[in-house]
């Protein structure tokens, strides 16, 4: 599979799931408006897909985010297969993303340096 095509395919499962969040997770008690799906990655065979999520706030609250997203896993991918047309709907696994985290951490840094706010633009 060419990986523009596979690219395609990580966004719109991306665009999909993230759709589908709000629907699926309205009654849970971590809130949807909590979590963002920063990214897919499905495998090759387009069997297997790893979903990328962010959750805004403590580690509990990440962590319990990310059980309700694994205990919903099979809604989701029944969203995916309601949606998408694909010879095989790819079995979902879900993970913490901590690249923003990180990055907040380095424009932090980056404002205790001297001269950080002396009106030039990074």
């Amino acid at each position: 599979m060419s990986v523009d095509r596979l690219e395609r395919v990580d966004s719109l499962l991306k665009r999909v799931i993230g759709d589908a969040m709000f629907r699926i997770m309205q009654t849970d008690t971590v809130g949807a408006g909590l979590i963002t799906v920063t990214g897919v990655q499905c495998a090759r065979n387009l069997r297997n897909a790893t979903v990328k999520v962010s959750v805004f706030g403590e580690p509990e609250v990440q962590q319990r985010a990310l059980s309700h997203l694994i205990h919903h896993t099979h809604e989701f991918e029944r969203a995916i297969n309601r949606e998408v047309r694909m010879k095989f709907t790819p079995q979902l696994r879900f993970e913490l993303d901590h690249s923003i985290e990180k990055g907040d951490a380095v424009l932090a840094i980056l404002d205790k340096l001297p001269g950080a706010h002396d009106g030039e633009p990074r």
